[in-house]
């Protein structure tokens, strides 16, 4: 008699969260998104992975003791490139060590884990799934910078985003390394960026309502100031790389009918 074993093989799930100087978070962040991790363990293939982006308080020795007795946990450290290249940092890393699934949240405690069982139960559906932040607690200014950005995408890309630099966002990992190829090294907006591309090569995108909290602890190192900097020269970013992407998406589109 022959007997047939099943064999069942979980997606795998990378959780990249960049920190900087977040000593007063980050084990608080830590204790919240490890379990998830644990909970979708992928065979044992999964990981949350802390991008360290050049902290100079005590972050990293933080990590360091908490990964001792913690193994999903990954601790990269990163010259100090700025939100956007730790996040890039922690993308590359999680499709290069064959994640199924890549999920990004940020280090200050604004998000909560347990909002994320809706977004993994439709991750079979979208290319991602991504937060919509409802009532937020982190300030008008940010409110606006928000509604302003997206203005700006619309100008620049012709692209509608509902909350374009959400730090809640689930992404199979194929589509993902494919539209990462399209982000620069350098850019600040990463996220932004992907998921303007998202939405112009018209990969299905899920919006789910989330809570945002107030910051939980230390300072942000982001203020007002330095958030129109980058914003004044994301705006000639994005029209540089909005004509290279049409030309890919006019090359994918005649690909498609040619086909």
């Amino acid at each position: 008699m022959r007997i047939w074993y099943s064999i069942r093989v979980m997606d795998s799930l990378y959780i990249i969260i960049p920190a900087y100087n977040e000593e007063a978070n980050i084990q608080k962040v830590l204790e919240e998104w490890y379990p998830v991790a644990e909970r979708h363990s992928g065979d044992g293939a999964s990981r949350i992975v802390v991008v360290n982006d050049g902290s100079r308080d005590n972050t990293g020795r933080i990590l360091e003791e908490y990964r001792a007795s913690h193994p999903l946990l990954i601790h990269l450290d990163e010259q100090n490139r700025g939100h956007g290249g730790a996040v890039l940092r922690g993308y590359h890393y999680a499709v290069e060590q064959g994640a199924d699934y890549v999920f990004q949240t940020d280090s200050d405690g604004q998000t909560r884990p347990e909002e994320f069982e809706e977004f993994w139960k439709r991750r079979k559906k979208f290319a991602m799934v991504i937060g919509s932040r409802k009532g937020r607690k982190d300030g008008a200014s940010r409110v606006f910078v928000t509604k302003v950005l997206r203005m700006v995408l619309r100008f620049c890309f012709r692209a509608d985003v509902q909350d374009a630099n959400t730090p809640y966002r689930l992404m199979e990992a194929g589509q993902l390394e494919d539209n990462l190829k399209q982000i620069p090294a350098d850019a600040n907006l990463s996220n932004v960026l992907l998921s303007v591309l998202y939405i112009k090569r018209r990969q299905p995108v899920c919006y789910l309502p989330i809570t945002f909290r107030p910051r939980q602890g230390g300072k942000n190192s982001i203020n007002l100031k330095k958030i129109v900097k980058i914003g004044w020269k994301a705006l000639g970013d994005f029209r540089r790389l909005n004509r290279q992407w049409s030309r890919v998406y006019r090359r994918e589109q005649k690909d498609e009918r040619n086909s």
